[in-house]
């Protein structure tokens, strides 16, 4: 029996056919080249991350991992914050399917909250598959907060206040992140904010299947990103949790999680079991499901009403985690 899809929200359905150009329904390798094109760093360049002057930016090259290149590190601190140093850091890891982006993409709305909050933005750049697959990204991730906890006063940062930020791809690293963070006893963030994460690479939930050719990523593009992440490996036996956070079996000890997600879109159904799986190991989490929410639906239509719902939640989470 074929599955009905759940319908997109009306102003998102107006946008969605056209925002789709770069990461089309049934993506393969083939398309990832004139992706990388269209997402290039010089589409980046042209952001002031600045704010008018509220951050002073700069790139750092740290240590990368044991054995690989060095990585490089957007660093975004406030000029004027409203407290004294040292200032939370909001460490973010890009998005874009493991394949795709740069240190500059999606920080942004991290960088508003940090400068309603008075807070630092790190932002690291990690290695993409297909040429470096697991565990490249996710270790470059981990070497890049190690370098903040480790230096967060050369930064006005404050080590204990760390919160880590991600968005698709990287809310999958992120929630790799602490899970890798906790086991090597790794630096300990306070918050974990996962924004329609990528968690699992089996890519079979009843969510996956309902948006088959459908939105902004669907299974086609999913497969395609598991595939190279993890080439022969991808739905088999073997997976780490370091690679796919769903395939973890201790979720406990983890810090306080906001999740959210689309109800139309692939990753519906592993976000709402990693939450329920949080819950179930003693842990805190909040999560919204935003209805007729597309993969992506705030970058698509970031004036439509559930994409500025959805941003006030977030600001409003790392509000409340910060004031505590």
């Amino acid at each position: 029996m074929s599955l009905v899809p759940p319908p997109f929200d009306p102003e998102l359905a107006a946008t969605l056919e056209p925002a789709t150009d770069v990461i089309a329904p049934g993506f393969t390798l083939d398309d990832l080249e004139a992706a990388r094109r269209e997402t290039g760093p010089e589409l980046f360049g042209l952001l002031d991350l600045t704010l008018d002057g509220a951050f002073e930016v700069e790139d750092r090259t740290v240590p990368g991992p044991a054995g690989a290149p060095d990585i490089s590190l957007l660093v975004c601190r406030p000029t004027a914050p409203p407290l004294a140093p040292p200032l939370p850091v909001l460490y973010h890891v890009h998005g874009g399917g493991m394949m795709l982006g740069t240190n500059r993409a999606g920080v942004t709305e991290p960088l508003a909250w940090a400068h309603e909050l008075g807070a630092v933005v790190v932002s690291v750049e990690y290695r993409l598959a297909p040429e470096h697959p697991h565990p490249a990204p996710v270790e470059d991730v981990y070497a890049g907060l190690l370098w903040t906890a480790r230096h967060a006063g050369e930064i006005d940062g404050d080590p204990d206040r760390i919160v880590v930020v991600g968005a698709s791809a990287g809310g999958g690293l992120t929630a790799a992140l602490t899970l890798l963070s906790r086991d090597r006893q790794g630096p300990a963030p306070i918050g974990q904010l996962l924004m329609s994460p990528m968690l699992d690479d089996r890519n079979d939930s009843v969510s996956s299947r309902q948006m088959a050719g459908r939105g902004a990523w669907d299974r086609t593009a999913n497969e395609t990103a598991w595939t190279a992440l993890l080439g022969e490996r991808r739905g088999g036996p073997d997976v780490s949790p370091y690679a796919a956070p769903a395939r973890a079996t201790d979720l406990s000890a983890l810090p306080p999680a906001f999740l959210d997600v689309g109800s139309a879109e692939t990753f519906r159904d592993e976000v709402v079991t990693y939450a329920s799986r949080m819950w179930q190991a003693g842990g805190a989490a909040e999560l919204h499901v935003w209805p007729g929410g597309c993969h992506g639906f705030d970058a698509l239509a970031p004036e439509a009403a559930l994409s500025r719902a959805a941003r006030a939640a977030r600001r409003t989470w790392v509000r409340r985690l910060l004031d505590r």
